[in-house]
């Protein structure tokens, strides 16, 4: 019976010891899984569902506390994502997925699709934040000065596109069928892919509305420059020409005295007549695409720093080559300075006043103008271009004169007498005092501008001028 008793309490204790070692293995190796709750597909705008990671959590196959969840990208490859300077780069959240233990964890897609998977995004499903934050891909910019009559430089590889590629999940590419190549855009807007940098305007089709989307525009229109310099991308102020052959074109070289080759261009008639052909005579009325003679476009297209002081243009042929003879050039630059101040104040009639009005600040002859002052747009900056050394002549001095323009112009600066009522200038250029002070100048010479004050009754109404390249 001894023995007996022994044999039990021997087993009992076996007993306990086993399971007292099942338990502590079991304890050991199980991990405690969160468990996901249904899918939901979100509903807000995309375009409201652009995030970028924040490179403090990875990217995983499910929630990523959830059982089965693998890495598709580890919080360093995540980290690269947030510092990228790429859109491709940018997420675009879809669905959410929330925890029993209340952490919310986003679907989201990287806009060139690469990576796709769940993230932590907080402990709320309606802000984003953990691994995600929202992102604007785009940042709005101001229009350019000129709207208007743009053309795609190829239909076949310049198109448009939803939106900027890769600042908007699925940016495809607009259907151009029926767009011909002399169909003018219009632009109504303007933005910059914030990472990159890079400059889109988005166009219409002004003969086919159906027609519109984004497009790179390069550096964007610039008012400074002739058309024939701007770096507007996939668009161009021109109509897109035909390639050159012998029988349409004309080739240009430009060189100095001495025989260096300092830059080329071609020059393509539109639209060429049946008796266009190669060793042809070039006309005055022959036209490119953009309706430039050829002497015209020879001066247009001369490269900068250079004016051309001669070239056998008037005997060109097509298929053959033109020699220009160019110089180095020197732009003047122009000084607006007041010439005379007429206090006797005119009226919004016209009648002037016989007696004088003190205002206040005093405008004094002799003072400088600027565009605070005063708004001028001269109509043809190449006027004060010329070879460098090379006196202006009255023919020349006539041509500034007449870009800046001869006509009152409105002042922008406002002044008010001692009772407190608004008055502003209106400004007229002196041309005969604009000849014989620039007399003697030469090209690249600063040269003033003479300009009589006439005090006006009422506020300005006028912006500063647009382009300032030529104010001294």
């Amino acid at each position: 019976m001894q023995s007996s008793l022994k044999k039990s309490l021997y087993l009992g204790l076996a007993a306990l010891s086993f399971a007292g070692v099942a338990a502590v293995s079991t304890t050991a190796s199980a991990k405690s899984y969160a468990t996901a709750g249904a899918y939901s597909t979100l509903k807000a705008d995309a375009t409201t569902r652009n995030v970028e990671a924040t490179g403090t959590n990875a990217l995983y196959s499910k929630p990523g506390t959830v059982k089965g969840a693998k890495v598709v990208a580890s919080k360093a490859t995540m980290a690269k994502l947030a510092s990228s300077k790429k859109s491709a780069d940018y997420f675009r959240a879809y669905g959410v997925k929330t925890t029993n233990r209340g952490s919310v964890y986003y679907k989201v897609v990287t806009m060139d699709g690469k990576y796709r998977g769940y993230v932590y995004g907080g402990s709320s499903d309606t802000a984003f934040a953990g691994g995600i934050k929202s992102a604007s891909t785009t940042t709005t910019t101001t229009n350019p000065t000129k709207l208007q009559n743009y053309y795609l430089k190829d239909v076949s590889k310049n198109t448009l596109w939803t939106a900027p590629k890769y600042t908007q999940y699925k940016a495809s590419k607009v259907n151009l069928y029926g767009a011909a190549k002399d169909d003018p855009f219009v632009v109504d807007q303007a933005a910059t892919k914030t990472r990159e940098g890079s400059l889109y305007y988005h166009v219409t089709d002004r003969n086919n509305s159906k027609i519109s989307g984004w497009i790179y525009a390069g550096k964007g229109y610039d008012a400074t420059l002739a058309d024939s310099k701007q770096d507007l991308g996939g668009l161009s102020l021109d109509v897109s020409e035909d390639a050159a052959t012998a029988d349409n074109s004309v080739s240009i070289v430009y060189r100095t005295a001495d025989g260096a080759k300092v830059g080329s261009a071609t020059w393509i008639v539109k639209n060429p007549a049946a008796a266009t052909h190669a060793d042809g005579d070039v006309t005055l009325t022959d036209k490119n695409a953009a309706n430039t003679t050829l002497p015209n476009y020879v001066t247009q297209n001369v490269p900068d720093g250079y004016t051309v002081t001669s070239g056998a243009v008037a005997s060109a042929k097509y298929g053959q080559t033109t020699y220009v003879t160019v110089a180095k050039a020197a732009t003047s630059k122009i000084a607006m300075k007041v010439n005379s101040v007429n206090n006797h104040a005119k009226a919004a009639d016209g009648t002037v006043a016989d007696t004088t009005t003190t205002v206040s600040p005093v405008l004094t002859v002799g003072s400088s103008l600027a565009t605070a002052d005063i708004t001028v747009n001269p109509t043809d900056l190449s006027v004060l271009k010329g070879q460098t050394g090379t006196a202006l002549t009255e023919p020349q001095l006539n041509a500034i004169t007449a870009s800046l323009g001869v006509a009152a112009v409105q002042g922008n600066k406002n002044y008010t007498d001692a009772n407190g009522n608004y008055y502003h200038y209106e400004f007229t250029l002196n041309t005969n005092d604009f000849n014989s002070d620039n007399r003697n100048a030469q090209f690249g010479d600063t040269l003033t501008a003479s300009y009589d004050a006439q005090l006006v009754a009422g506020k300005a109404t006028n912006a500063n001028s647009s382009d300032t390249s030529w104010l001294a």
